[in-house]
């Protein structure tokens, strides 16, 4: 008897995280850095866990944006990808120029459990950035590709429709991006595409209602939730320096070592 592949798990998995992506009702995507940071965020009910670049880089001590943790993200991967969350991770440029390199790393990516992978462009050639798509989609069918622009990001905005319509032509199932927080230019964007559109909630940016109210499909935090977590580590030991209580959650000690269990 033939498998039809339509119905395997893996194809299952990333249909559901593409049905999770709907005008009006958006995915509020979590990132996480680490295993923990992970499941005690699919504890509270989120259906889908992206990772931080940022939050995975630091934690090494390497630098974010530069290539140099791939090994770092395939290792979180393979220890997020089987757990009880659909799992998104943010692979930066692809972690190389070469397309059949990007092909290469998105396959171990969605064999070690991956639904989608975040590609961002950094600015660079729209015409290399496509053809990093076009080959991850090659090797990994089933892998939701949510191309990133940089242009509001790292740049003035200029560029964005033209860049959008080429990662889509590639075959980019979402396209990203991030900077952008004018909700007339997301309403703008949003009747343009034919695909979901995510863009990065930013603190002093428009909340989470109106950017559903737009049309917005998803919404990532990015390295928000780790930038935090470094920030409540810092005001818990200024308080105790200055003789305070500290406040805010605590997770017990036996709560966090359980969320170590696969």
């Amino acid at each position: 008897m033939t498998t039809d592949p339509q119905q395997t798990p893996s194809r299952r998995a990333a249909t559901a995280f593409a049905r999770l992506h709907r005008a009006g009702e958006p995915l509020l995507l979590p990132n996480a850095w680490d295993h923990a940071s992970a499941r005690a965020l699919a504890e509270q009910g989120f259906p889908a866990i992206g990772t931080t670049s940022l939050g995975v880089a630091a934690a090494a001590g390497l630098p974010d944006g530069a290539a140099a943790t791939r090994e770092e993200t395939l290792r979180l991967a393979v220890a997020l990808g089987p757990g009880p969350f659909l799992l998104s991770v943010d692979a930066e440029g692809g972690f190389s120029d070469d397309p059949d390199e990007v092909a290469e790393f998105a396959r171990e990516l969605h064999t070690a459990g991956a639904v989608g992978i975040n590609l961002e462009d950094g600015l660079g050639p729209a015409a290399r950035h496509a053809a990093k798509i076009e080959a991850v989609k090659q090797a990994a069918p089933g892998l939701f590709v949510n191309a990133r622009t940089d242009t509001h990001w790292l740049g003035d905005g200029d560029g964005t429709l033209a860049r959008l319509d080429t990662y889509r032509q590639a075959g980019a199932d979402g396209v990203f991006v991030p900077g952008l927080t004018d909700l007339r230019a997301i309403e703008a964007l949003v009747r343009h595409l034919d695909v979901p559109l995510n863009v990065l909630h930013s603190p002093g940016g428009p909340p989470v209602r109106h950017l559903a109210d737009a049309g917005v499909h998803r919404i990532s935090v990015g390295s928000l939730l780790y930038r935090r977590a470094l920030g409540a580590a810092l005001e818990t030991m200024a308080d105790l320096r200055a003789g305070r209580t500290p406040t805010g959650a605590t997770p017990s000690y036996d709560a966090v070592a359980r969320l170590a269990l696969r």
